[in-house]
């Protein structure tokens, strides 16, 4: 399964609570810390939700 590597670049302060939830569950918890997750439909789905503060990039 291939694996991708996400980046939080963008603050999640003045975000809805969403998307503070969805963010800590990947994982993230601070700005610019990566994190490598299995590109499962259930995480890819949470990444297109907060892809305009995430960078990511798929890892081989």
């Amino acid at each position: 399964m291939k694996k991708l590597k996400i980046k939080q670049v963008k603050s999640a302060i003045d975000r809805p609570a969403v998307q503070k939830r969805t963010l800590r569950a990947l994982g993230i918890t601070k700005m610019n810390r990566e994190r490598v997750v299995e590109a499962t439909p259930q995480i890819e789905g949470m990444i297109r939700k907060i892809s305009h503060l995430l960078l990511v990039e798929e890892i081989q």
